[in-house]
C-alpha cells in the first residue's frame, strides 16, 4: 500500500499503520459480525480451535524473528522478553497455553480431555497454516530492521486493539447465554502484554531506523499485518462454510 503523505518520523509510520489496521482488520466481516453477536456456536468452536493452533505456533514465529535479529542485546531482548511471556515468565500455570485453555474450555468443555495432546486437536485449517508459514518464511531472509518492523509494526503495534476487540465481541450477551465465555486470555493481552511488547520493539525502531527507511518499514508492517488480516478473514470464511 502506497503512503499518500511523506513519512518524516516513526509517528508518521504509526499513523499510516493505524489507518491500515482500521481498514484491513476492524472493517472486515470477522470483527463486525463477532461484535454484533451473529456467530453461531459452531463458528465460535471453529475459531477457538483454529486460534489455539495459531497461539501454539506463535513461539515458533518469535523464534524465527529472533534468528533474524542483530547479535546485539537491544535487538533480540525485546523478542526474547515476548517469548518469555509466552512461557508465563517461568511461573507454573501462567503460560499462554494454560491461559488460552481457560478460553477454549469455556467454549468446548471436552477440550480438557485432550488439550495436552495436540495430535488429537481438530485439524489446523488452511488460513492459519498459511499465516504461520508466511511469517516464518519471511524471517529467513529478513534483515534485522525488517524483522523488527515485522514484529513491532506488523504485529505488536495493533495486537492490543485486535485482541481487545475479540474479547469485547466474545462478551456479547448472545455468546454468553448458554455458559460464560472466559475472555481472560484476550483481556490480559489487550491491557498489559501487547502494549509492553510494542514499546520494547518501538525503542529499537526509534533508535535504528534512518529516515530514508520509514517507507520500507511501513511496507513491511503492512505486509505482515495484511497476512494476519487474511488469516482472520480465512478463519471466518472457513467457519461459514461449515455452516452450509
Amino acid at each position: 500500500m502506497n503512503n499518500e503523505h511523506p513519512l518524516r518520523s516513526l509517528e508518521d509510520v504509526e499513523k499510516s499503520m493505524q489507518h491500515f489496521i482500521d481498514e484491513r482488520f476492524l472493517g472486515q466481516p470477522f470483527f463486525k459480525t463477532l461484535l454484533k453477536g451473529e456467530w453461531t456456536a459452531s463458528m465460535l468452536h471453529y475459531f477457538a480451535w483454529q486460534y489455539a493452533h495459531y497461539s501454539a505456533n506463535f513461539p515458533r514465529v518469535l523464534g524465527a524473528a529472533i534468528s533474524a535479529m542483530a547479535p546485539l542485546d537491544d535487538w533480540w531482548i525485546p523478542l526474547a522478553d515476548n517469548l518469555w511471556d509466552e512461557a508465563g515468565r517461568g511461573i507454573p500455570g501462567h503460560s499462554h497455553a494454560v491461559l488460552y485453555r481457560t478460553f477454549l474450555e469455556s467454549l468446548d468443555p471436552s477440550a480438557h480431555r485432550f488439550y495436552e495432546d495436540r495430535r488429537k486437536w481438530p485439524a489446523i485449517g488452511y488460513s492459519v497454516s498459511q499465516a504461520v508459514k508466511s511469517f516464518i518464511d519471511f524471517f529467513y531472509n529478513a534483515t534485522p530492521l525488517e524483522a523488527m518492523a515485522a514484529v513491532g509494526l506488523g504485529s505488536e503495534f495493533f495486537a492490543d486493539q485486535i485482541m481487545g476487540t475479540i474479547g469485547q465481541g466474545l462478551r456479547h450477551p448472545h455468546y454468553q447465554e448458554k455458559s460464560s465465555v472466559n475472555t481472560t486470555f484476550w483481556d490480559v493481552h489487550a491491557r498489559h502484554d501487547e502494549p509492553r511488547h510494542y514499546a520494547l520493539c518501538r525503542a529499537v525502531l526509534l533508535e535504528h531506523t534512518p529516515p530514508e527507511s520509514y517507507q520500507h518499514i511501513l511496507e513491511i508492517g503492512q505486509y505482515i499485518a495484511g497476512s494476519e488480516a487474511a488469516m482472520y478473514d480465512g478463519i471466518y470464511q472457513e467457519a461459514l462454510s461449515l455452516e452450509v
